[in-house]
C-alpha cells in the first residue's frame, strides 16, 4: 500500500525514496511466521494479515490511520493508534 499512486500523491512521496526506506526497514525488522488461527476479525478482509502478523509479531500495537477497521484488535489487548498519536507516545518515552 506505501507504493500505491494515491498513497505517494497524498504523501508527495517519490517511488524510489519510498524503496530506500522499504529496503532500509527489511534491515531492522525480524520476520514473522503468520498462523491463521484468528480469521475473520476485521471489517477488510486485506487487513487479516496486518493484524496477525501484529499479533504473531508480538506488537505493541498497530499505527494506522485506518484504526475503525481494527477495532478486533482490542480483543487481543492490542492497541491501535494513528500516526500522530504514535509519534507522540514515542517522544513521551524519551
Amino acid at each position: 500500500m506505501l507504493k500505491a499512486l494515491q498513497q505517494l500523491e497524498a504523501s508527495r512521496r517519490t517511488l524510489e525514496g519510498t524503496d530506500r526506506f522499504l529496503d532500509a526497514l527489511a534491515l531492522l525488522v525480524d520476520p514473522v511466521a503468520l498462523f491463521y488461527l484468528w480469521r475473520p476479525q476485521t471489517r477488510d478482509p486485506t487487513d487479516e494479515m496486518v493484524l496477525e502478523t501484529a499479533l504473531n509479531g508480538r506488537a505493541d500495537g498497530l499505527v494506522t490511520h485506518n484504526s475503525r477497521d481494527f477495532t478486533a484488535a482490542a480483543k487481543f489487548k492490542l492497541g491501535v493508534w494513528p500516526p500522530a498519536e504514535f509519534l507522540r507516545r514515542l517522544r513521551a518515552e524519551k
